[in-house]
């Protein structure tokens, strides 16, 4: 937690936040998303996005050697937001704006 006020204090990005950082002191949260390197002892870089109803809608894990990119975690938010707007699929290299897929059963085991 102390690491966390010095954060925003000293980062104007974080002094923006508006939702609680957290500390995982004993490891529960690291655990109950299953990012924790036993071994290690400390937290896998991940990320994790859960809908309004509570639902895990995605999980990754990277290597700490990897960096996370931002673009790709906010595409994948606003096409998950899309799909749930208005029931389409979100197809690869989707950006928001773009068309998406309507299902059509008749299309099944169509080339």
């Amino acid at each position: 937690m102390y690491a966390h006020k010095v954060f925003t204090k000293v980062s104007p990005n974080a002094a923006r936040v508006t939702y609680p950082l957290v500390s995982d002191r004993n490891q529960a949260i690291s655990r109950a998303y299953r990012v924790l390197d036993s071994k290690g002892g400390y937290a896998m870089r991940g990320t994790v996005i859960i809908s309004p109803d509570g639902i895990i809608k995605a999980r990754s894990v990277y290597p700490p050697e990897v960096g996370r990119n931002a673009f790709e975690i906010l595409r994948l938010i606003q096409g998950l937001q899309h799909n749930q707007q208005t029931d389409q699929g979100i197809p690869a290299n989707w950006v928001s704006g773009q068309a998406a897929i309507t299902p059509d059963q008749g299309l099944i085991g169509e080339v």
